[in-house]
């Protein structure tokens, strides 16, 4: 067995870090509701730790995680340290291992800061009346322009995975999560910055919003803004809900 391990300095020591992945099966508190990956949170020296562990990969993964791409969990790490050296919002990277057998990848983990936040963009999209909403989409719409300023393409810009924190009256802080699918670019062309808010809410209306925000920012009509946003969401929900059903068919003729 191959150990890789990686600590940036913390809140914690690189010994208790390797000691609670090393529990990660029975210390902890299950986070979430994951299918694929399992997250807990661990405290240690009175701090809490979030601890990703990451689904083992197939035959084919584990040779390509080993040879020729990195790991979810190395490239969550690199990742977020990047963000942060932009300004943009995500917990604090602490670490992350990988074990190899013979094969290739065998598990892997990624390390972070855990962040106790008021919601994610899902509420929004939930809770039509929820406190506030208007001036948080609004708000979350300029973080998104900076991240798309910055050239960060943001894979899985999809409404679990930003965690939104209150700061002071009227004013919020938006931490990105779930960070192994990311591109960065020198810039980012038009549609690219559309199809990359596509994914994040089926509701007409919050795309009024989102396209009136971003409007304010980019050299472009709030118009065009609105009918390219929309048909790419409402091609998106096509296929999301199309495949769906795909889904849905074949556990039915398995049975």
């Amino acid at each position: 067995m191959i150990t890789k391990f990686k600590f940036s300095d913390s809140i914690v020591s690189s010994k208790d870090v390797l000691s609670a992945i090393k529990n990660f099966d029975s210390a902890g508190e299950l986070f979430g509701y994951g299918v694929r990956n399992k997250i807990k949170l661990i405290p240690v020296n009175g701090k809490t730790i979030n601890i990703k562990s990451f689904k083992i990969p197939n035959i084919i993964n584990k040779i390509a995680y080993k040879y020729f791409r990195k790991s979810k969990a190395r490239r969550s790490f690199e990742y977020a340290t990047i963000l942060l050296e932009k300004g943009i919002g995500t917990p604090m990277p602490i670490a992350f291992l990988e074990n190899f057998n013979f094969i290739g990848l065998k598990d892997s983990y990624y390390v972070s800061e855990h962040l106790v936040t008021e919601l994610t963009y899902r509420e929004l999209v939930e809770i039509p009346d929820y406190p506030d909403r208007e001036n948080i989409l609004r708000q979350f719409t300029k973080f998104s322009f900076d991240l798309h300023e910055k050239g960060i393409e943001f894979l899985d810009h999809s409404p679990g995975n930003t965690l939104i924190k209150k700061r002071d009256e009227g004013k919020y802080d938006f931490f990105l999560v779930d960070l192994n699918r990311m591109n960065f670019h020198e810039s980012m062309p038009f549609e690219m910055r559309m199809k990359n808010l596509c994914r994040l809410t089926p509701l007409k209306e919050m795309v009024a919003v989102m396209s009136n925000e971003y409007a304010k920012y980019y050299p472009e009509s709030e118009q065009k803004i609105f009918d390219t946003l929309w048909k790419m969401t409402a091609d998106f929900q096509e296929q999301f809900y199309r495949k769906k059903r795909l889904k849905k068919k074949l556990k039915f003729w398995k049975k």
